[in-house]
């Protein structure tokens, strides 16, 4: 029972729902029965992968990037 996100081009209502097997979606604004699924922020990637921290120096490190000074996660 996933949550899509839906846009409907009647009304410009952007709203989630949970959709059963056979449910057809409906904007829940004005009614109307085919609005467009639209891409979750939950299924792109960010573009990076997470690399394990450095055993060799000791230091625990940044998730993201390995460093054991990480400015842009403090």
């Amino acid at each position: 029972m996933p949550i899509y996100e839906y846009l409907c081009e009647q009304c410009g209502n952007e709203f989630e729902l949970l959709v059963f097997k056979n449910d057809n979606p409906v904007c829940p604004a004005c009614g109307e029965k085919e609005p467009k699924r639209k891409m979750s922020s939950f299924g792109f990637s960010v573009g990076y992968k997470f690399k394990p921290s450095s055993t060799s120096t000791g230091s625990s490190g940044c998730a993201s990037c390995g460093s054991s000074n990480c400015s842009s996660c403090g």
